[in-house]
């Protein structure tokens, strides 16, 4: 685990040198995405029977917390990078994660993602040797770049999707660098256009009115801790900049009597505040990341009981971490001062990030959740989100 989170923090401090420049830039961050390539924190969470690192996934979330506290960009594509090999995990037969894994590790293959379920654009037709995608899919995120990708399409008689994996360079996917975003602008999050794509048999991990097991719906819920994670090391990210700052730049209000800001009872009382709006969200986060391990440690066994306390311990996650990330993100400003504001020291990216990001799904339904099962006990139902 050491070792693990110090090649994390390596690859933050090289992130964190461009950040501020890329972000005012945008676009795709070809360079910055081989530093993660050659990390080798790719293979974190693939199993070591297939040349993976066999890391949990408590290794993986504090990871993944690091690097967004210094590009939560990178670190977007960094986390969905592991959603992909979380859906192999739980969707795959024995022979595909044989085959991906091992193509994954051997040829350190970066993944993405056209799998948007609210997206039915693309539609999926059945052929003689497997299936045919045509269509769009929105928000896929990592695919400008990507090696290979999990793809949906929506299989209309069955109103269901078809989930598969495909080469990002295979004949008829284009993908379109067409994120515009004010936030979070390299997380290469553009449109993929499918025209008359093959997807073989042997590529489908979900075929069309599957049933899915509680396991199988485990899914969801590391993908809405990956959020949680990325929108916590936003709030870190943005503490300790404006922290910095305040030590090294801020003058002291005129009124507050103090020779230095960092003397000012004020300013001290709103970022003992602050703080502990991060320590709430750690604490919870780390709890929802363990329960989330012993889960997926049960493997089949794992019932819609236990699932349904994963749920309500990430959603909370999900509150706390938002809050976090917005509220700091916010504030710090009115503790820096005005000049905090100049567009060269970049410090309004943390706002803008999390502003995005956190548009992903709404916060309103985790509270609902979250409530309705203090009420009632009722657990959220398992969907995309939750």
């Amino acid at each position: 685990m050491d070792d693990i989170l110090r090649t994390a923090d390596a690859l933050a401090r090289q992130l964190a040198a461009t950040a501020v420049e890329r972000d005012r830039v945008g676009g795709h961050a070809a360079a910055e995405r081989e530093l993660v390539r050659a990390s080798g924190l790719l293979k974190l969470t693939i199993p070591t029977e297939h040349g993976g690192t066999g890391a949990d996934w408590p290794a993986f979330y504090a990871t993944l917390r690091r690097l967004a506290q210094a590009d939560s960009a990178l670190a977007h594509l960094y986390g969905f990078h592991h959603l992909q090999m979380a859906t192999l995990l739980l969707y795959g037969t024995k022979a595909q994660q044989k085959s991906q894994f091992e193509d994954t590790v051997t040829q350190r293959l970066f993944w993405g993602n056209a799998l948007n379920p609210l997206d039915q654009r693309a539609v999926a037709t059945e052929a003689d040797d497997g299936w045919v995608f045509n269509g769009l899919k929105s928000f896929s995120s990592g695919s400008v770049g990507s090696d290979r990708m999990v793809v949906s399409a929506w299989h209309r008689p069955t109103q269901s999707l078809v989930i598969a994996t495909t080469p990002t360079r295979r004949a008829g996917v284009r993908v379109r660098a067409d994120w515009d975003a004010f936030g979070q602008k390299q997380t290469d999050s553009g449109t993929v256009e499918f025209e008359r794509v093959a997807i073989a048999h042997d590529e489908v991990l979900v075929g069309p009115g599957a049933t899915h097991t509680p396991r199988m719906t485990l899914r969801p819920l590391i993908s809405q801790l990956i959020m949680a994670n990325l929108y916590l090391g936003i709030a870190i990210g943005a503490y300790d900049e404006a922290r910095q700052y305040t030590r090294e730049q801020t003058r002291p209000w005129a009124g507050s009597g103090a020779a230095r800001a960092v003397d000012d009872p004020i300013v001290q009382h709103r970022y003992g505040e602050l703080k502990l709006l991060i320590r709430g969200a750690e604490a919870v986060s780390d709890v929802a990341a363990r329960q989330l391990q012993a889960a997926l440690d049960h493997g089949d066994a794992v019932d819609s009981a236990r699932r349904g306390e994963v749920a309500v311990a990430i959603a909370e996650a999900k509150v706390l971490t938002h809050r976090a990330a917005m509220e700091i993100s916010s504030q710090f400003f009115e503790l820096a001062g005005a000049r905090a504001t100049s567009q060269k020291l970049g410090l309004d990216r943390f706002w803008r990030n999390a502003r995005v990001h956190t548009l992903h799904d709404p916060v309103d339904v985790k509270l609902r959740d979250i409530g309705r099962h203090a009420l009632d006990g009722q657990a959220p139902e398992p969907g995309s989100y939750s």
